[in-house]
Formats: C-alpha cells, sequence, structure tokens
C-alpha cells in the first residue's frame, strides 16, 4: 500500500517525498474532478490543497472538509481506492467497538507473581505480615500491559485535544486508526475510548507498572492492626483504618521497601513514585 509519513496539505508537515506521493494519488482522479492535472513538484501550495478540498467534498462526501491528508487517513485510504474505507478500515478506528473488540488482547495482571524482584519479595512479605495481622488486601493492578497503557495514554491526549489524531505514534501489534478523517469524530472516538478503560487521570507511558515496580491495593483494618515490620518489631496501629492515608502503617510498608503514593490513593511502589 502506498503510504506517507506525515500529513499532506493544509496544516500538514508537508514533506516532499509525501507531497510528491499524494500529488501523484490525486493525479488519477483529476479528470472525474473537473481538474487540470497537478505538476508533481513535491510542493504543497494552493493547487494542491484545493485539489484535496474537492476530492473530499464530491468523491468523499465529507461534511468537514479540512484540505488535509493524513497517514492512514480516510483521505489517503480513498485516494488509494482501498476497498476497506467504508468496511475493514472502520473496524480500525478508535472508539467503543474497538475497546469491545479488542482490549482484552492487552490484560493487565493483579498478580504479585509478575512483579520484578527484588520488588516482588518485598510485597510478598509485606501483604504476609498485613493478613497475619488481620487486615484485608484487595489487589487491583501490578504489571501493566505497555500496548494497554499506550491506549489509554493516547485516548487520553485525543481526546483532550493534547494531541493531533495524526501525530499518534504507531504501537507494534496494535492494529488502530486513530485518524477518523476529522477533528471531531476522532476526539468522540478516543473519548469513547477514555470512557470504556474508565480513565479518570492522564494515563502515563513511564509507570511503574509496566517494569513490574508498583502495585496497586487497597489495604483496610476495623480493629488494632499489630502489624510486625521488616526488623520484626510489632506496631500497633489503631483502627478502623486504610492504607490509603495511615502515615503509620506507610512507615511499615517502608520498612519492606514498599513505598506509598500519597497523591494516589492504591498505589505502592520501589520509590514511592
Amino acid at each position: 500500500m502506498t503510504t506517507i509519513s506525515a500529513s499532506v496539505g493544509k496544516g500538514g508537515r508537508n514533506l516532499p517525498r509525501d507531497v510528491g506521493i499524494v500529488q501523484t494519488l490525486l493525479n488519477r482522479h483529476v479528470t472525474k474532478l473537473g481538474l487540470a492535472v497537478l505538476k508533481v513538484d513535491n510542493f504543497s501550495g494552493q493547487k494542491t490543497v484545493e485539489a484535496i478540498q474537492t476530492f473530499q467534498r464530491r468523491v468523499m462526501k465529507l461534511n468537514m472538509i479540512d484540505g488535509r491528508v493524513d497517514p492512514n487517513g480516510r483521505t489517503l485510504l480513498a485516494l488509494i481506492g482501498t476497498p476497506a474505507v467504508n468496511t475493514a478500515a472502520s473496524t480500525k478506528l478508535s472508539g467503543s467497538a474497538w475497546w469491545h473488540a479488542n482490549q482484552a488482547k492487552f490484560p493487565n495482571s493483579d498478580s504479585i507473581a509478575d512483579l520484578a524482584l527484588p520488588f516482588r519479595a518485598n510485597v510478598e512479605a509485606f501483604v504476609a505480615a498485613l493478613k497475619v495481622a488481620g487486615a484485608s488486601v484487595d489487589i487491583a493492578s501490578t504489571l501493566r500491559n505497555k500496548k494497554r497503557a499506550y491506549l489509554m495514554h493516547y485516548s487520553w491526549k485525543i481526546a483532550k485535544g493534547l494531541i493531533q489524531p495524526a501525530a499518534v505514534p504507531g504501537e507494534t501489534g496494535v492494529d488502530i486508526v486513530w485518524d477518523h478523517g476529522d477533528i471531531a469524530k476522532s476526539k468522540a472516538g478516543a473519548q469513547e475510548m477514555v470512557s470504556s478503560f474508565a480513565i479518570k487521570f492522564q494515563p502515563s507511558l513511564t509507570s511503574l507498572h509496566l517494569s513490574g515496580l508498583a502495585i496497586d491495593m487497597d489495604i483496610d483494618w476495623s480493629a488494632t492492626l499489630k502489624i510486625k515490620n521488616k526488623n520484626g518489631q510489632t506496631v500497633e496501629i489503631a483502627g478502623p483504618g486504610t492504607g490509603a492515608t495511615n502515615t503509620i502503617l506507610h512507615s511499615v510498608g517502608a520498612s519492606y521497601g514498599v513505598r506509598k503514593l500519597l497523591s494516589d490513593p492504591p498505589h505502592w511502589s520501589s520509590t514511592g513514585h
């Protein structure tokens, strides 16, 4: 398939090679568009932008004409004449349908066994001490799937207008199209994924979860908790209590090398970040 590396046309990067490809593709359609053949000069001038706009209006029947051709975008696929523009390609468009069909391929783990050593051993010892003391420990997440993190991170950024869909880098093994052909539809598709993932804060691509050095867990107790720290000393912590806010428990966790991030209620890690 003919490809371009960056956007061509109005507001695009207009790299010479990409412009030449688009001009060549447009020239396949100039007769039915009633336009003159474009000079393939690798320069995106007014005639090239107008040809893109005319193609989008007359052939693609788009309501929003942006005069731009994006990598893997609807306009490029239409110019190439790919039958999948309205069928197979649509199944790759970001949104709730894509999420339901694909997100299960990129599962996170909630198993301590998937954490990296020596942090894994530290967590095992801390959790064991908590349970012996009578605390309730509910583990939500340990090792995070890097592809899932990619999907969450860029869903959020597109939905919030922090990045243009065409500027999102590809991720090996993730067959998704972020650019729906116009910015409003692209943002709506990304927002559907944000809602499906139930994202509340901007997901990170550098989280310690990605390297197995963090764990999300809720810790609760009702009566006074008598727990031993790493040195074997018994620490009494009044109840009822929760691991999200109790600084005494945080110090016990730190003795095991499991440190609390105060700004994130369930998050503990090797560094406290």
